[in-house]
């Protein structure tokens, strides 16, 4: 028998989602795309404070909607005894809790893992912080640049000499989530072998400083001799291989390799160059960066612009790529065809993971405040109208049209 395609690998777990803004969505959003069924506890009376975030649509927060797609929203007041003892009984029906609250925050709830383990012992437990749940930095709060900062990125971004220009992209927060949903994955298929519940404890400055890729070992094997440069616009370690002015835009090259480099001197009819003592060897072309970046330069400086420079460099098989606007990403075919781009009311990033067994996506929305009130609580714990409306009245549960 093959997979039922209208599921996905997911479907039946059922996870308890106490995040907010985008490093701990991100986890329970990867996980929705794969049919698990989240529950995301909004604290009463505003929720998730991304709500408010520009831009606001028919009400609706586009960022919410791109973090928050196929969640179930439970909106509950966390200070009241009442609010706390359903969501106690919520613990024992998941397979996996998420928070990134700051450390101590969710103890305080009365949710920390000895609290819930007592409940589940086969709960996973997956804690998303900035500087982990241990360590002298664990009790600061924290964003994504705040670990950027301290895992020695942001040190390498811009010009040498100059200020530091660091990306305009979530790098840190998305790429925490992702690094979370490895270890909740793996968990529950440690959980299935053994039968063993454990709480992991996932920091955005792990994660951040585990993107080092020649950094800490140039440091480290030469005992402090080698030092990093800033980047700039330039991969300091390898020529040519950085971003070019054309007469149109900009493009990235990359010819470090010593056939892509015979190539691309072919294309600019400068073949005298691969046997040039300062080109012939990749190292001597890092030695002389300015030299082989100026010849390039020149010859880019010859055509119409980046789309004739593209068509060369596609024909000669060398790698290459234009610097597109946002907008410009968004329209590209390649983009399009792949869903990389799609619609949920309006246009967000798509589902990253490809799977031959499951080849469609899911059809996803994000929640209204509170829109799943009574839905998690008649079908998870069998509360009768009479209980969710007492607890309503109370303001127990919240619910609000955005």
């Amino acid at each position: 028998m093959g997979a039922d395609r209208s599921k996905h690998m997911l479907y039946g777990y059922k996870v308890l989602d106490f995040t907010q803004f985008v490093a701990g969505p991100t986890v329970t959003k990867l996980m929705a795309e794969m049919g698990a069924e989240i529950i995301k506890v909004e604290l009463a009376p505003s929720g998730d404070l991304c709500r408010t975030f520009p831009y606001v649509k028919d009400q609706r927060s586009a960022y919410f909607v791109q973090q928050n797609r196929g969640k179930l929203s439970l909106c509950v007041d966390v200070k009241n005894a009442a609010g706390r003892a359903l969501l106690r009984e919520l613990v024992p029906k998941v397979d996996v809790l998420v928070q990134n609250y700051a450390p101590g925050v969710i103890g305080r709830m009365g949710f920390d893992y000895e609290s819930v383990c007592e409940l589940n012992p086969r709960l996973i437990m997956c804690s998303v912080s900035t500087f982990g749940q241990s360590g002298p930095l664990a009790p600061n709060p924290g964003y994504d640049f705040i670990g950027q900062g301290y895992a020695g990125v942001t040190y390498l971004s811009g010009e040498e000499g100059g200020d530091y220009y660091p990306p305009a992209l979530a790098i840190g927060d998305v790429s925490t989530g992702v690094h979370a949903y490895a270890a909740v994955a793996t968990a529950l298929l440690h959980r299935e072998r053994t039968g063993e519940g454990q709480h992991l404890d996932i920091s955005l400055l792990d994660s951040y400083f585990h993107y080092h890729d020649m950094a800490v070992e140039l440091v480290s094997a030469s005992r402090g001799a080698m030092k990093v440069p800033r980047m700039g616009n330039q991969i300091s370690a390898l020529s040519p291989a950085g971003i070019f002015r054309t007469k149109t835009g900009s493009l990235w090259i990359f010819a470090f390799q010593q056939n892509h480099w015979a190539s691309l001197c072919e294309v600019m009819g400068r073949v005298d160059l691969i046997d040039d003592p300062r080109c012939a060897e990749h190292s001597s072309r890092v030695a002389h960066r300015a030299f082989v970046n100026g010849e390039i330069s020149k010859w880019l400086m010859t055509l119409p612009g980046n789309e004739a420079a593209m068509e060369i460099m596609r024909e000669a098989h060398i790698p290459h790529a234009p610097v597109l606007s946002v907008e410009e990403a968004m329209a590209h075919p390649h983009l399009r065809e792949r869903r990389t781009v799609r619609t949920v009311h309006f246009q967000v990033p798509g589902f990253p993971l490809r799977f031959s067994g499951f080849p469609d996506e899911l059809e996803l929305d994000a929640p209204f405040l509170g829109e799943h009130n009574r839905k998690v609580l008649t079908e998870y714990l069998g509360y009768s109208e009479e209980q969710i409306a007492a607890l309503e009245r109370n303001r127990v549960l919240l619910s609000a049209p955005y």
